[in-house]
């Protein structure tokens, strides 16, 4: 693997992982498309792959991006799962979001370690990851289609229904709270407020935080089951072409969640996930298969947390925002059917 191979791998895992189009699926197009020596260096497919082991190992990279941006909720969180553990007891939305964000992450954790392999040999070739890009393009699209059928169903409710729940999908992060009625309510309405007095309004970084408050404690109301249910679709990631955080904020639309709280949910679920994988592939790198390409884990690992860091950083206020998935599902499906023809008749 040379510099400019392991470069240009390591800015595109750290991008595209926290967009909605598949780091994995680009890191198995790009090598094929351009073809000679990047189709043989960086073959995800190849037994015993150095090149699998190099970019899963910049998963570390890419999850200490994460964990750094959103330190402060996380510092929040685990206060929440070492207070439950201490009192017993799971009574404030911090702990309830600590014990959800764990036992979402458990099927993937199982999942990855009985299935990453059979996944890999038969699926990571090109013609396959093309189909499954599109496929997630068309998830994203039907997404984005149910949420505007909602929203005009609310805009045509009689006056005296709640809309509050309808169009909690259009309202600022920060105009609702654990409080809010919706579908993500729990039984008995009752939940402490998440992480004590939220931060005062002034600075866009304080109104980001609050709003980051505000979405956990709507995300805490859920029930366990939804929760097991949206982490779960994180296993079709496993698919090269498919997107973790795609899945996981489509699976929580179609629950009900709003774009924005299931952006969140995506979020909080990628850190853990993407650093065990990471983590679990150190030994690879640190073994004989690392050899000679030790320096280019290092100069891609770097390029994979600035990118992460500014992409999670953008995604953040773009979906703030109101914004769409559309543009992306646009993307995978064009680039996904595009670099099946492309690649069919290069052939």
């Amino acid at each position: 693997m040379t510099y400019p191979e392991a470069m240009v791998v390591g800015l595109i895992q750290g991008v595209t992982e926290l967009f909605p189009v598949s780091s994995l699926g680009h890191n198995v197009l790009l090598p094929a498309l351009i073809g000679g020596s990047w189709a043989q260096d960086l073959s995800v497919s190849a037994p015993e792959s150095p090149y699998l082991a190099y970019i899963v190992g910049l998963h570390v990279a890419t999850a200490l991006a994460l964990i750094l941006y959103f330190w402060r909720d996380w510092v929040r969180i685990v206060g929440g799962f070492l207070s439950s553990l201490r009192e017993r007891r799971i009574a404030t939305a911090d702990q309830r979001l600590a014990w959800m964000i764990i036992l979402a992450t458990i099927p993937v954790g199982i999942a990855g370690l009985l299935l990453e392999h059979a996944f890999r040999v038969f699926f990571s070739k090109p013609v396959p990851t093309a189909i499954f890009l599109a496929f997630n393009g068309v998830m994203l699209l039907s997404a984005e289609r149910l949420l505007r059928g909602r929203q005009a169903a609310a805009a045509h409710a009689p006056a005296t229904q709640p809309l509050v729940t309808q169009l909690s999908a259009t309202q600022p992060l920060a105009a609702t709270g654990p409080s809010a009625t919706g579908p993500s309510r729990p039984d008995d309405g009752r939940l402490d407020p998440p992480g004590g007095p939220q931060p005062a309004a002034g600075s866009a970084r304080q109104a980001e935080l609050a709003s980051a408050v505000a979405a956990d404690g709507r995300l805490s109301s859920m029930s366990f089951g939804k929760a097991l249910l949206i982490g779960t679709a994180q296993i079709a990631a496993l698919l090269p072409g498919i997107s973790r955080d795609g899945m996981v904020t489509v699976t929580g639309m179609f629950r009900g969640l709003s774009r924005e709280d299931a952006v969140r949910f995506s979020f909080l679920l990628s850190a853990p996930v993407i650093l065990a994988a990471g983590v679990l592939k150190i030994p690879d790198l640190t073994g004989p298969l690392g050899n000679g390409i030790r320096g280019q884990v290092l100069a891609g690992s770097l390029l994979s947390f600035v990118g992460a860091y500014l992409s999670v950083r953008f995604l953040t206020k773009y979906f703030a925002k109101q914004r769409s998935l559309a543009p992306f599902g646009w993307y995978c499906l064009i680039a996904g059917l595009g670099g099946l023809i492309f690649y069919l008749v290069a052939r």
